[in-house]
């Protein structure tokens, strides 16, 4: 069967990240896949070019974004979700595991105004639901191990995989978060190659390889199975989690961790303004005093 969904995908080199349009020609409806927020650290300026873009590409084609999809709460970038859907008044939806990473990192930032069930996102999807955009049918995967809350969104002969997987010359999603686990992630890689080899997947980041200068984002099934670097068909479960665990031990925080989860694990939503009418971010604060 030809497929029918129109993949445009955006790519955010100053996060790495890779959004997407994923359009349905007949009925016009679309859906947005992880959209970024243009936010500078340094000076705590938040901006929409990136987002802009995928609203102009879709208003260009005459198509109408219905729906907001997140694979999960991401922390190395704050969403975008919030501002699409006031432009659109599209739903935003990620899996319904969000509610674990919140009671994880809810009290880590004091986020009193947070509702840990789940409910600042429009919608929560469990492993295995289906939903239509158009006459498209998306069906969710449940695939943690990164966090608890990742998912996978198949349409057609395309999958979606947010940051489980990488290129295969890259190999494989950190697992040392909170709530992170390689084993876990292990064994939704697997879950993930054992969809048809033709399967087209496509990733939320590149960093290029090394020996790679362009970004790519686009790969198969087959492809995975036969050559990542880390988790290719003859890599053990075992193998697999002692590599990733020494792996992360010697990788550095995302810079952009503290402001995209205390963000991100309420659907995009910064907190309310203060009375002079700046939204204010917080650090938590380890002092650790030298011993004598």
């Amino acid at each position: 069967m030809q497929a029918k969904a129109v993949i445009t995908p955006f790519f955010d080199e100053a996060t790495n990240t890779i959004s997407y349009l994923v359009a349905d020609p007949a009925s016009k409806e679309a859906a947005v896949i992880d959209p970024v927020l243009d936010f500078d650290l340094a000076s705590g300026a938040a901006k929409f070019g990136s987002a802009d873009r995928i609203l102009q590409a879709a208003a260009d084609e005459g198509w109408r974004i219905v729906l907001i999809l997140e694979t999960h709460a991401h922390a190395d970038h704050l969403s975008a979700a919030p501002y699409i859907k006031a432009k659109t008044g599209a739903d935003i939806a990620i899996g319904e595991h969000i509610r674990d990473v919140q009671k994880i990192f809810g009290p880590m930032f004091g986020l009193d105004d947070m509702t840990p069930d789940g409910s600042d996102f429009d919608r929560l999807f469990a492993d295995g639901d289906r939903f239509k955009v158009g006459e498209l049918t998306f069906e969710v995967m449940h695939v943690p191990g990164h966090t608890p809350a990742d998912v996978a969104y198949r349409v057609e002969d395309a999958a979606f995989v947010g940051d489980t997987l990488f290129m295969p010359d890259y190999g494989s999603a950190r697992a040392d978060f909170p709530g992170g686990d390689a084993r876990t992630l292990y064994r939704s890689i697997r879950r993930l190659l054992k969809l048809p080899p033709e399967t087209r997947l496509f990733m939320c980041h590149d960093y290029k390889a090394p020996g790679r200068d362009e970004y790519r984002w686009e790969t198969t099934v087959a492809e995975q199975r036969n050559s990542n670097v880390h988790v290719h068909e003859s890599v053990s479960e075992d193998e697999f989690s002692a590599m990733r665990e020494a792996r992360d031990a010697t990788l550095a925080a995302p810079k952009l961790l503290l402001p995209s989860i205390q963000v991100n694990i309420r659907a995009g939503r910064f907190p309310e303004a203060e009375n002079n009418g700046v939204h204010y971010l917080k650090i938590p604060l380890r002092i650790q005093e030298t011993q004598p």
